[in-house]
């Protein structure tokens, strides 16, 4: 009978210790390949945090180089290979990302040229010497925003209207939007009609309009018309909305905004039911608790209304304040007074934004039934010290004169230059549209 050979120096290994001597081995010929490959740019080591929409090619950006004493130190060389993706509502947050300079950014009006910016927002106009806040881009992280087309604009606007409604914040970001388009069209072809509470830009050869609703609270109150100056005597009507909103019913493209007003007192009079008895009847809230009152009425209506196969639903998110210099650690400074650059520490929060109201904001869409879309502009304007109308503005109908203009404390570090941030804003709006 023949006998089988015996098996000599074959060691059968487990299979974990075979799997993992592979991934070693392939992991080596990476980290080698890595080091001499001419694309290290594109390294497979690194990941994006979204990824591209199918059949997406990123477009590269022009290089965007400016001397170094134009803006100091915080210029920002663009030299490198832009990999974002092209703007998708849903993939791209707009809030990450960063402030780039570049003195070949031209704004598409200027105070002078734009009839429509009220003097308030007119700041070169009122003697701001420094430009360098008009030449500031903002590049999202993972994506690429589109530049404004105003054309592009007024054809997504053709035959509707667009009703900006809410506070002196949303005329700012009114003005602007009438400002990146008005410029296009022939001047026969446009008008404009202010009032106290409505206005209306119209573009005749559209069949469109843009027009602003004042509506501070959104909600209806004892300061609406006749601006009460001292805060403790503002009654809010958390409850009612209809004497307003029947002027929102048959527009097609709404954008909400309500904030700054809100935070003029840690305590709100809040009123139930009519006005009839004058101030009887109210009760003080914390502001945060009359907000989300009153927010709750504005979706209530919004999900009763709103027909939104017929109606697109916009939310701006609040716009910040700088009145503490402190917040972005200029320890001798005054407001905003003087700024010249934007805040370079990533992710910067100060105190006149408050998170407390934003998750108020984010908790009632939430339960909504028809989608609102929110223009997150809280971020990137946290950044903007250097944007503000400041010293170059007016108070009571009046400029202010070169000796109030020297006064730090008369810096209005609420509302924005024009052209300015809120033409990024629009910017973002445009994109969502």
């Amino acid at each position: 009978m023949m006998m089988k050979p015996p098996r000599v120096g074959i060691v059968k290994l487990p299979l974990p210790i075979i799997i993992i001597t592979v991934c070693v081995l392939f992991f080596m010929a990476v980290l080698y390949a890595e080091k001499f490959s001419s694309f290290s740019s594109m390294s497979i080591l690194k990941f994006k945090p979204f990824c591209p929409r199918k059949n997406t090619k990123p477009k590269p950006r022009e290089d965007k180089r400016v001397k170094e004493e134009e803006v100091g130190k915080d210029v920002v060389n663009a030299s490198w290979i832009d990999d974002r993706f092209d703007f998708d509502v849903e993939e791209c947050n707009v809030a990450k990302g960063k402030w780039v300079y570049s003195h070949s950014i031209k704004p598409l009006y200027s105070d002078i040229s734009c009839p429509y910016i009220e003097r308030q927002f007119s700041c070169v106009k009122n003697g701001r010497n420094d430009t360098h806040y008009m030449h500031w881009e903002w590049q999202p992280d993972d994506c690429i925003l589109p530049r404004f087309n105003a054309e592009l604009a007024l054809r997504k606007l053709q035959g509707k209207r667009l009703m900006f409604v809410g506070d002196s914040l949303q005329r700012n970001q009114w003005e602007s939007f009438v400002c990146l388009v008005e410029w296009v069209i022939p001047q026969d072809q446009k008008s404009m009609e202010r009032r106290n509470i409505h206005s209306v830009f119209t573009a005749m050869q559209y069949n469109a309009t843009i027009e602003f609703y004042w509506a501070p609270y959104i909600v209806e109150s004892n300061s609406d018309v006749d601006i009460i100056g001292d805060p403790k005597k503002r009654i809010i009507k958390v409850d009612a909305i209809m004497d307003r909103a029947k002027n929102w019913t048959e527009v097609d493209i709404l954008v909400f905004n309500t904030y700054v007003w809100w935070m003029s007192s840690a305590k709100i009079k809040s009123l139930w039911g009519s006005f009839a008895n004058g101030e009887e009847g109210y009760e003080e809230l914390d502001n945060r608790v009359a907000y989300k009152l009153a927010l709750k009425t504005w979706a209530n209506w919004v999900d009763s209304t709103i027909n939104p196969n017929k109606t697109r639903v916009f939310f701006t998110t609040m716009s910040p304040t700088h009145s503490r210099s402190q917040d972005w650690g200029n320890m001798e400074g005054v407001k905003c007074f003087n700024e010249t650059k934007p805040v370079r520490k990533k992710n910067h929060w100060g105190t006149g934004s408050d998170k407390g109201i934003m998750k108020v904001v984010t908790k009632v869409m939430k339960k909504m039934k028809v989608q609102v879309s929110v223009i997150n502009i809280t971020q990137i304007s946290e950044y903007r010290i250097d944007g503000h109308s400041s010293v170059y503005t007016e108070t009571g109908g009046k400029l202010l004169t070169e000796e109030e203009r020297a006064n730090p404390q008369n810096a209005d570090c609420i509302h924005w230059c024009l052209p300015g941030i809120p033409d990024t804003w629009n910017q973002i709006f445009l994109a969502m549209l």
